[in-house]
């Protein structure tokens, strides 16, 4: 499957983008593909890093570098990725490769990408999935889940995993209605994906927990939590 833009929002990764380097450039061997980093005001060696790489590589042409100076949250760097990009299929991964880019290759070949009016998750909760990850890191997903189906009634198993397939067909306009920046933003683009009626598909995956996580527990949880309200009471 090709023809897809990489969307890879980044803060302070300089650790990361090091290791995982070679697996952006195995994606763009598929010249049809593009990739978009989309630096969150990181303030350490992640914009030579990049830009060293982009200016080096035989196929910069399909590599877009979008930086700014304030780190705003997540969703605000997934929603400007999205937004510049060009291609058929937007796909966005979290830099810590916890899922691959060739993930795609796997649903693509066992035909559980059919239609473009569909979005398609990865669910670290689907019965097929192969997950390595932390008894804490569930149950902390399990109290978020709960959390998300009182207040919205949310029945998607997994909201969370930073690994989303969209179509250009609706992806763009539903992107520019996201208000939420922060983490809680996945919650909010399921909602507008539902209002538009565009199904929901969550996907197997191979998923890998790595260290080096921003998500600090006692400070960001508070916020995902005054977050969501902020959401259930905007409407």
């Amino acid at each position: 499957m090709n023809n897809i833009s990489l969307i890879i929002p980044l803060y302070n990764e300089e650790n990361r983008i090091k290791k995982n380097l070679h697996l952006i450039q195995n994606f763009l061997k598929k010249k049809k593909n593009e990739v978009i980093f989309v630096n969150d005001g990181s303030n350490d060696n992640s914009d030579k890093i990049i830009k060293k790489f982009k200016s080096k590589n035989e196929n910069k042409r399909l590599i877009t570098y979008i930086s700014y100076k304030k780190n705003v949250g997540k969703g605000y760097a997934v929603k400007k990725g999205v937004l510049k990009s060009k291609k058929e299929w937007i796909l966005i991964c979290d830099l810590d490769m916890s899922v691959q880019p060739s993930q795609i290759d796997i649903w693509y070949k066992k035909n559980l990408i059919s239609k473009k009016n569909e979005a398609y998750f990865a669910s670290r909760k689907h019965s097929l999935s192969n997950i390595k990850t932390s008894f804490f890191r569930k149950v902390l997903g399990f109290i978020f889940n709960l959390v998300i189906f009182i207040l919205f009634g949310i029945k998607i198993k997994d909201t969370q995993c930073g690994f989303k397939l969209f179509n250009k067909k609706y992806a763009k306009s539903i992107f520019r209605e996201i208000r939420s920046y922060r983490f809680s933003f996945d919650v909010e683009l399921v909602l507008l994906l539902k209002k538009k009626n565009i199904k929901i598909r969550e996907l197997p995956v191979n998923w890998v927990h790595k260290s080096g996580s921003k998500l600090n527990i006692f400070y960001d949880m508070p916020l995902m939590l005054y977050d969501l309200l902020k959401i259930k009471f905007r409407g």
